[in-house]
C-alpha cells in the first residue's frame, strides 16, 4: 500500500476584509501599498460565533459533496489548528460527530501553525503505510482574527481566516501515479517568542492585558516579530528544500511546481529569488485569502488543480514555515 493526496477542498468565512477597509483605519497604509507589499487585495474574518471547527466542517463538506468519499469511509480525522473550540475535549473529536464519521474512526487534534499542513500529511502517510488506516481526513483550520488586536496593522493586513479538508488515501503500489514523502523537518523552538500569544494558556492564563516589554500590545493579543520571521525563514527554506530534493534523489529541474506556504509575497519574492525558482513553476494564492496559515498549501493546491497546473504525475515540492519556530517540506506526486 502507499499514500496518496486524493482530494483537497476549502472553505473561507463570508465576511471580507478588503485593503479599502483597512487603508480607512491606517491612513498612513493605501490600499495599492497593502497590496503591493504583501500580495493581498482581500482576506475572510470568521464570525463572532464562528470556530475553527464550523469552517473545517463546510471545508469537509465540500470534499464529500465532491464525491472524493463518502464520511462512513473515513477511519482518521487529523484536526490542525492553533485556535479550537475548547482545551478539551479535543476538536477533532467533535468534528467527528458532526460529520458522521464512525465512532470507530481514530480523532485528534495536533496544534501546528504555518508548517501543520504538510506535518499532517507526514502523519496521515504513517497511518495509511502502517495499515493503521485506509482513509485519513486531514482538516486545517484556523481564526486567528480572534487573537489580533484591532490596532495592529501588522498582522490584520497580513492574516485571514479558513479551513482545508484533504484526504489521504491507500492504494495499491503497482506503478499508478501518486505518492507522498519524502518530508524533511525541522524545529528551532528557541524562537517561539517571535510569533506568539503570550497569555491566555496556562502557564499566563490571567495576564490577558499585561504587556511584556516590546510588545506594542496587551499579552492576549497575537504578537509577530516580522523581521525575525523574514531572517528565520530565508535561512531554512533554502536549506530545507536543498535536503528535500536530495532526500528524494531528484533533480531541481524535475520538480514540476513549488508551492510554499503562502505567507506574504513580499516574503515569497525573496525565497523564489534565492531558491531560483521560474516563475511558470512558482505558484502564489494570497490576492483573494491572505495568509490562513495551515491552509495556505492545500488551497494553493486546489486552485493550482483548477488551473491544470497538476496533471497526473506532476512533481510538486511543498514547504511550510512559521509559527513555532517550526518548518517542513515534502515531494508530492500528483495522483490526478
Amino acid at each position: 500500500m502507499k499514500a496518496i493526496l486524493k482530494a483537497v477542498a476549502y472553505h473561507v468565512p463570508e465576511r471580507v476584509l478588503a485593503n479599502a477597509e483597512l487603508a480607512a483605519e491606517f491612513p498612513e497604509w493605501t490600499a495599492e501599498r497593502i497590496e503591493n507589499k504583501l500580495g493581498i487585495v482581500e482576506r475572510r474574518i470568521a464570525g463572532p460565533d464562528e470556530c475553527a471547527s464550523d469552517l473545517g466542517c463546510r471545508a469537509a463538506e465540500k470534499l464529500f459533496a465532491a464525491g472524493a468519499c463518502a464520511p462512513g469511509d473515513v477511519d482518521y480525522l487529523l484536526f490542525c489548528t492553533q485556535s479550537p473550540d475548547f482545551f478539551l475535549p479535543t476538536t477533532a473529536c467533535l468534528l467527528q460527530h458532526r460529520l458522521g464519521i464512525p465512532k470507530t474512526a481514530g480523532a485528534l487534534d495536533f496544534n501546528l501553525g504555518c508548517s501543520g499542513f504538510v506535518y499532517g500529511l507526514g502523519l496521515a502517510k504513517g497511518l495509511v503505510e502502517t495499515g493503521q488506516a485506509q482513509r485519513v481526513l486531514l482538516v486545517t483550520a484556523e481564526t486567528y482574527s480572534k487573537f489580533m488586536h484591532p490596532r495592529d496593522k501588522g498582522v490584520r493586513t497580513l492574516f485571514g481566516d479558513g479551513a482545508a479538508a484533504t484526504l489521504v488515501e491507500g492504494v495499491s503500489a503497482d506503478g499508478r501515479p501518486g505518492s507522498l514523502g519524502p518530508f524533511v523537518y525541522g524545529t528551532d523552538g528557541s524562537g517561539g517568542g517571535a510569533l506568539c500569544v503570550p497569555a491566555g494558556g496556562l502557564r499566563a492564563p490571567h495576564a490577558g492585558e499585561h504587556q511584556t516589554p516590546g510588545h506594542p500590545f496587551p499579552d492576549s493579543a497575537l504578537f509577530m516579530d516580522g523581521g525575525a520571521i523574514f531572517n528565520f525563514t530565508l535561512k531554512v527554506v533554502p536549506e530545507s528544500l536543498q535536503a528535500l530534493l536530495a532526500k528524494a534523489g531528484v533533480a531541481f529541474a524535475a520538480i514540476d511546481l513549488f508551492v510554499f506556504h503562502q505567507a506574504n509575497a513580499y516574503m515569497l519574492d525573496f525565497l523564489q529569488k534565492k531558491c531560483a525558482i521560474p516563475d511558470d513553476k512558482f505558484y502564489l494564492c494570497l490576492k483573494p485569502f491572505g495568509n490562513t496559515v495551515s491552509s495556505t498549501i492545500p488551497i494553493a493546491l486546489h486552485h493550482a488543480r483548477k488551473e491544470g497546473r497538476l496533471q497526473p504525475g506532476a512533481k510538486v515540492a511543498v514547504i511550510g514555515f512559521g509559527v513555532g519556530l517550526s518548518w517542513a517540506s515534502a515531494l508530492i506526486e500528483w495522483a490526478g
